[in-house]
């Protein structure tokens, strides 16, 4: 039998529908979308019929829309393109070089990249978060008041799942003439999401989150942002990412972001109603041995990341192979360490090493909720001993 999936924050599965419209494209509609026979127009319309989608979805142009090989890509674009697009002089030195302003709490897929930039002599300023994992707005303020070109905040985190003031941050950053980032990756298909709303310049979405397949993505790029492209060949994507495009995925991309758009905002308060049931099943049978990390209000409807209290989480899971989820912690060599995220909170290691992020997702259902509480309770309450 299939283990109850409750891991939706790392991949989502392909819903049906995505599904049946990728098929066409992957038989008979093979053309490339450059070409001007038949078979490219067809290729072509599909693809802008998909770039609408998304732009509804957003609620942005469709020529902000571009399509990218996924959530990492796109985030890698929009902050080594910004920084690039900052790069003067001769002989490739620095002259003016970007300033990033991120928080403590981010995806490797923007940490990474600021760290591949300060090597080429970037500054990046890393705001710190409150014990609920909550960026303050006065801190990213003092942050660009030194001076930046970008700043990058998640809208939501992908490990407990709280929400970011973006709207309040992009007044700060509109202000100062400085550019917003946000990673959506989390939050698009589960929360309305409107740039116009957000304020926001570039904001990334991750395909694999949303129902659609793996290994694709988007990047919203407001109107007159300059960006230089990291992959350079034709000009497609309007010159700002090359490589044909893969027609089938971003068919399955439109088709996911469309039945998104027409759930919500149904589709939350579902998602709300299971993970509150989960977390009361689990609170009712284990009390004071569970707490919560996270926002208790300000987060993701999907997402209930915990603390088993005297486990390992991933001991837990190891007893519990009824319920397929993720840990909040890693053991390496006997050792269990902390995720950068908890630790950026102040959860204590004693208690982050029992943690576990339960997330559900379009197609749970309440039996399954249920089912996975009896199973974590029952292996809680079975002397899971902590290292």
């Amino acid at each position: 039998m299939a283990p109850i999936y409750l891991d939706y924050n790392a991949t989502t599965p392909l819903d049906p529908a995505v599904i049946e419209s990728m098929l066409p494209y992957l038989r008979e509609h093979y053309g490339n979308p450059s070409s001007t026979h038949s078979l490219g127009k067809k290729a072509h319309e599909a693809v802008e019929q998909a770039r609408r989608q998304v732009a509804d979805l957003l609620n942005a142009q469709p020529d902000e829309i571009v399509f990218t090989g996924g959530g990492s890509e796109a985030s890698n674009l929009a902050l080594k393109g910004v920084a690039f697009a900052k790069l003067r002089g001769f002989f490739g030195r620095w002259s003016g070089g970007a300033h990033v302003v991120i928080s403590a709490v981010e995806h490797p897929a923007t940490t990474q990249p600021c760290e591949f930039l300060k090597r080429l002599g970037c500054r990046v300023t890393v705001v710190p978060v409150d014990g609920r994992g909550c960026v303050d707005p006065d801190a990213v303020r003092q942050a660009i008041a030194k001076g930046a070109t970008l700043v990058s905040i998640m809208h939501s985190n992908n490990e407990v799942g709280t929400l970011q003031p973006i709207k309040e941050i992009a007044a700060l950053t509109r202000a100062k003439g400085v550019l917003l980032h946000t990673d959506a990756a989390q939050s698009t298909g589960k929360l309305p999401l409107d740039v116009s709303d957000l304020g926001v310049d570039l904001l990334t979405v991750a395909g694999h989150k949303l129902y659609a397949p793996k290994g694709v993505g988007v990047l919203y790029v407001r109107r007159g942002v300059k960006l230089e492209s990291l992959i350079h060949g034709a000009g497609h994507e309007n010159g700002r990412r090359a490589g044909t495009e893969n027609v089938p995925y971003l068919v399955g991309l439109g088709t996911a972001c469309e039945i998104a758009r027409r759930s919500l905002p149904a589709a939350t308060e579902r998602l709300t109603q299971w993970r509150d049931r989960l977390w009361d099943r689990l609170r009712a049978g284990l009390g004071d041995r569970i707490s919560l990390n996270g926002h208790p209000e300000r987060r993701l409807p999907n997402t209930l990341n915990v603390n088993f209290a005297g486990c390992v989480g991933s001991e837990l899971l190891e007893k519990t192979p009824e319920v397929a989820a993720s840990t909040g912690s890693a053991c390496h060599e006997g050792r269990v360490t902390l995720s950068p995220v908890l630790g950026a909170m102040g959860v204590p290691p004693a208690l982050g090493r029992g943690a576990l992020r339960l997330t559900v997702g379009r197609f749970t259902t309440e039996d399954e909720i249920d089912r996975a509480a009896v199973a974590l309770i029952r292996s809680a309450l079975g002397g899971v001993s902590e290292r």
